[in-house]
Order: structure tokens, then sequence, then C-alpha cells
């Protein structure tokens, strides 16, 4: 792929730039980012064995923290075992963690981050902010370094005294510590790419060992954070969101990370599995190319495509009904999300006349490729195409394997679905997708009014202000961007009813699983 594609996917629920400022004076929030699910009860009990099943594929498996993580297996093992320098978190989204505390100087530019004094690496070492300048360089120096850390460039990361780190960035930006939730895992300086297999980390869990994709936990008791309870983690690989969550049902694991609602509809009616909905937590947008020579260059064309959609239809048949209809607007959990603009509704006969305006070939066939790496996917396309057909648009769905999608058509096609499991800020997204430069701009969109209102938004921290640009970046995004936004899907994980104290929050939240014990 050459970019981290979902390692994305799991970022977080996301913040406004006041929030990020009013947690940098003291570091506080929930970086645990908890809440209780199935009847939590009880004082927690320590020990035992958490059987966990995540989604991977032999074929994408990755050690690197730093490297492409395809599979959600690969990267909820790295998540718990390698920290980074910040963790969602319920009260503040962006809580503490490596990092017990972060400020920016007056122009945005800087952000000087203080690392935590008791963090040691599982072969007992202590961890320097030099370790971090290594980690962070390293990271911006992969291929993919200058999406995952934009604006950032490897020579303005350093040290001051034994425990700053000081990242300047090139231009002001007041959300920079939003990126370092799911990018920034630490590792010791100089660990050599041979070595990274078996490299110590400094998270909650230390790797016992690691087999096709599967592997073993154990507590790490050297961790500064909380106490944890569970005595390991054994983490099984699946395939397809149907067999793991069979693997549940059957006592095979106790635990299935994001199984879909098809897995949700079956468990529900069993009193000794838990259903734990995390509401509109994966976008599942059509992405319709913007560049000049595509058939939705024009943007009445993008138009009608998003007036052709039946949106509860979609919602009620691919989703049964587990997710909200969306607007178009990446970003629907953040507190700032421009709900007073009008939500677009199906307007099929203002399609055809958009279409007919655009002179729009309705002689030709449209194919919409997909892929089905997640459950509901293929049918969202199956029945856009349908639905589209009442506009006279001729659509061909077309399922490709999951490799061949994310290296021939995910940021090079005409037409196609897409997917984040994230429900992220509206700024977390325009940073990674729709500005000019975003190393994931799906669309290949470039809008200089949408540039301009995103630096606007980025560069200060006045809420007046920034409200202000940020109404009109969402305008500008409902009105023409290349995303058709019918919907959110809620995130849905299965579990036996002894497992306590899940993780509720969404993306990279997820795999916070530090803080579960068995009743």
């Amino acid at each position: 792929m050459g970019v981290t594609r979902r390692q994305l996917l799991w970022a977080g629920a996301g913040i406004g730039a006041a929030g990020i400022l009013a947690a940098c004076s003291d570091g506080s929030g929930n970086a645990k980012g908890v809440a209780a699910s199935g009847g939590t009860s009880g004082k927690p009990r320590a020990g035992g064995t958490l059987r966990v099943g995540a989604l991977g594929r032999a074929n994408a498996i990755t050690r690197d923290p730093h490297g492409t993580q395809a599979n959600e297996s690969d990267y909820l093992v790295l998540a718990l075992v390698f920290d980074t320098l910040t963790v969602p978190g319920d009260k503040t989204n962006t809580s503490p963690r490596l990092a017990t505390s972060w400020e920016p100087s007056a122009d945005l530019k800087t952000w000087k981050f203080k690392i935590v004094q008791d963090a040691v690496f599982h072969d007992g070492s202590p961890v320097t902010a030099e370790d971090v300048v290594w980690s962070m360089k390293r990271l911006r120096e992969t291929p993919s370094g200058a999406a995952r850390l934009p604006g950032i460039q490897a020579k303005n990361i350093s040290v001051e005294g034994a425990d700053t780190v000081v990242v300047v960035s090139d231009y002001a930006n007041a959300e920079f510590p939003l990126m370092t939730r799911f990018a920034s895992f630490v590792m010791k300086k100089g660990t050599k790419d041979s070595e990274i297999a078996k490299a110590p980390g400094t998270g909650p869990f230390k790797l016992d060992w690691f087999r096709n994709g599967n592997a073993r936990l154990v507590r790490n008791d050297k961790w500064y954070g909380p106490a944890v309870h569970l005595d390991a983690i054994e983490v099984t690989m699946f395939e397809t969101p149907q067999a793991m969550a069979n693997a549940l049902l059957a006592g095979q694991i106790d635990l299935a990370s994001n199984a879909g609602a098809v897995a949700a509809r079956t468990a529900e009616s069993r009193k000794d599995i838990q259903v734990l909905r995390r509401p509109d937590d994966m976008a599942m947008p059509i992405v319709m190319r913007t560049a000049k020579g595509s058939p939705f260059a024009d943007e009445r064309v993008r138009e009608a495509m998003r007036l052709v959609v039946d949106r509860e239809a979609m919602v009620k048949q691919v989703l049964s009904g587990y997710g909200t209809v969306a607007n178009d607007i990446l970003g629907t959990g953040d507190p700032d999300l421009a709900k007073d603009i009008p939500q677009r509704k199906r307007d099929v006969a203002k399609a055809k006349q958009l279409l007919k305006d655009a002179g729009f070939d309705l002689s030709r066939t449209y194919e919409l490729v997909t892929t089905e790496d997640i459950s509901g996917l293929a049918d969202s396309a199956t029945l856009f195409a349908n639905q589209a057909r009442e506009a006279g648009i001729k659509v061909k769905v077309v399922k490709q394997e999951s490799g061949a999608f994310w290296e021939k058509t995910w940021k090079s096609g005409d037409f196609y679905t897409t997917y984040w499991g994230t429900n992220d800020s509206v700024v977390f997204f325009a940073s990674k997708t729709m500005v000019g430069e975003a190393g994931q701009n799906e669309a290949g969109w470039h809008d200089a009014a949408f540039d301009s209102a995103y630096r606007k938004v980025i560069s200060t921290a006045d809420p007046e202000q920034r409200a202000v640009a940020l109404k009109k970046l969402q305008q500008i995004e409902h009105d023409r961007s290349g995303y058709l936004l019918w919907g959110m899907a809620d995130g849905i994980d299965l579990a036996a009813a002894k497992v306590q104290n899940l993780p509720e929050l969404a993306g990279y939240g997820r795999v916070q699983l530090e803080g579960v014990w068995l009743r």
C-alpha cells in the first residue's frame, strides 16, 4: 500500500482545539478510556487469560510498529506492547500516556511533550526523551511518515533536557497532539530492523510468543500505568468476522473485536454473550474521484449521486439498523459537527436534472469497485447500484480481493467504496483525506477554499474564530467534496459474560484492554 491505511482506521475519538489546549495545562483526563459494560460489578479480580479474536490475513502480517499495519490483529498486539505519547480518553479525548503533559508555543508551531519519569522498557532500561525522538524520527522517515506526522520534518524533532521532546511544525497546528494518539509507538533508540520482532516495548503487556499472526502477551509488572489485572492476553487472528463470531459463540474465545451487525443479531438472544455497541463508529463512504478526466469531476454529478442514495434504506438494509444516517461530512462524532447544515435527502428528479445539465453520459455503465474487508461494505455498493438505476445511472459492482483493492484502486479509482473504522474529528479527516496535500486524499480533491478554511481552523485556538472557519470547512465538504457518506455503522464487539470493564471508546480506544478483568 505504501501507507498505513488501516492503522488510520484505529484512530480514536476527535477533539477540538479548545479541548486540546485545556488538556495541556494539567495533563488530566481518563487515559483508560473505559466504561462499564455488560453489568460490571464488584471489585476487579486479578488473574486469568483473556482470549481475543481480531481480524487479519496471513499475507499482510507485520511486526513493525512504524510499518503498514493492514491487520487489526497486528495492531492490537503492537498497541498492547508499545505505548504511544497520548491515547484517546473519555473526558478530554486526548489523554496522557508516555507524555504526561504537552504545551504549545504562542504561535501553535512548537509543541513540548513531557515524558513520564518512571517508565521503563520491558528489559528494565529507562525510557528517555531520546528514545521518543528517535522513534518519532524513524516514524517520520517511513513512506507514509508525512501523513502520520503532517507538517513535521524529522530534523525538527529534538530533545530538550532530560525529559522533554520538542516538535516544531512547518505551520501552526492547534490539533497536533491528536496526531500522536495512534502513530507514535516508542521503541528503544537504535533498534535495528532485524531486531524489531523481539524489541522490548513499554506497554502494559510483554510479548511471550508470536506465531503466524497469533500471539500471547503476558502482564508487564513494571508498567508505569494503573494496575493491570489480567495475567495474559491471547490474540487469535481470523480472516472473516463470521469465523470470529462463531468462535466466540462456541466458547473458543472470550472477545470478538469488531464482529459486525450480523453477528450482533445472532448474539442478542444469548444471555451468556455481551453485545457492546459503539454508536456511529465506522464511516462507509462512496468515493468519487474529482480530478480532471474522471466522470465525477463535475461537482453537479457528485451532487446528483448524493441525491440518488436512499440513506434510510441503506442504514436499515446494509447495517440492519445498527447505525445512523449521515450527511456527507466525515467526523460525525465531533462535538463541533455542523448539525445546522440541512440533512441531504433523496431527490431523484433533481439528480436527473443535474446529470442532464452536466452532460453526464447515461449510456455508459460505471464500475463501482468494492471489497469484502468488512461486513456490509459490498452490500452497500450493491444497494446503491440498485438505487442509482432509478435515476437512469447504470452501475456495475466489481468486487476486488483486499490486497488488489488497496494496491490498485484505493486513492486512484474513479468510483469505489472505502471505510474508516473511527468516528474522529472533522479536522482529523480533513487533514488526512481532503486538504490538497493529504497523504490519503482518496478522491484526489483539490479545493483552495477548503484548504484555506482548514488552515484557519488549525492555526487558531480562539473558539469563536475557529468555529466560523470550521463551519465554512464543513459546508464546502458537504457541497462539493468527493465523498458520499450515507451513514455511520455502529461498532460492535461480542464478549463472554465474564469479561468486565471493556473499553467503549472508538478506534484506537478499543484496543486499550489493560483495564479489563475476568469475573
